[in-house]
């Protein structure tokens, strides 16, 4: 089933969903490889295509980075207390209302990730740590596009989906899951993937567009 949401549309509403995921859901394997082959049309750098998606719907995989993403938000939760990750302190009324709101659907997610029925890990060739600023763009600028356009390809079937990075903290652990060679394959996210339970979603409250544009210079 396609949604037929305009482009405008599309952008608008794929939002980042957690609570609204239906775990008791499976999705089928065709849904899937039509958002991969969608993704795969995706701009990369110098043309390399050195992207792949690793599909996990083994329920043992899934617990296991499950259990990786709960101690990656242990692992933030350190660096948050010891000043490393992003506070709330100072934060305006309005704004940590919002924030209150995402870190109750944060939770939700933490604590179900592992019943998602499908996580999906990009991932691409070749590791950047320590390398250059251009070479990490590089990097990122072909395999994010991709990751994107799944997601979009997702929502337009009636999906809804979350980019989350926490395991990432405990990547080489995650590589021994998956039967990555870590030296090799740089993973990027961990995509909980499922069919949304509704597939009507608000455009999201953002700053208005002439605090971020700047024109000619700073």
């Amino acid at each position: 089933m396609k949604l037929d949401l305009s482009a405008d549309e599309l952008l608008r509403t794929t939002r980042a969903v957690r609570q609204r995921l239906d775990l008791s859901r499976p999705v089928e394997p065709e849904v899937i490889k039509a958002c991969i082959e969608l993704a795969l049309q995706a701009p990369s750098g110098s043309n390399n295509q050195n992207w792949h998606f690793v599909v996990v719907t083994e329920a043992d995989r899934r617990q296991q980075l499950g259990d990786l993403y709960r101690k990656g938000f242990a692992t933030y939760c350190q660096l948050a207390r010891t000043g490393q990750a992003v506070a709330m302190r100072g934060t305006a009324p309005r704004e940590r209302e919002a924030i209150l709101k995402f870190q109750a659907s944060s939770r939700y997610l933490l604590e179900h990730i592992h019943e998602v029925p499908v996580l999906i890990v990009p991932c691409i060739e070749d590791r950047v740590d320590g390398e250059a600023v251009v070479e990490q763009a590089n990097a990122w600028g072909s395999i994010l596009p991709a990751t994107w356009s799944f997601m979009l390809a997702a929502r337009e079937r009636g999906l809804g989906t979350c980019l989350t990075t926490l395991h990432l903290y405990h990547e080489r652990e995650a590589a021994q899951v998956l039967g990555l060679p870590y030296e090799r394959i740089m993973q990027v996210a961990l995509i909980p993937l499922a069919y949304s339970r509704g597939t009507t979603f608000r455009q999201a409250p953002r700053h208005p567009v002439e605090g971020v544009i700047h024109w000619e210079n700073w």
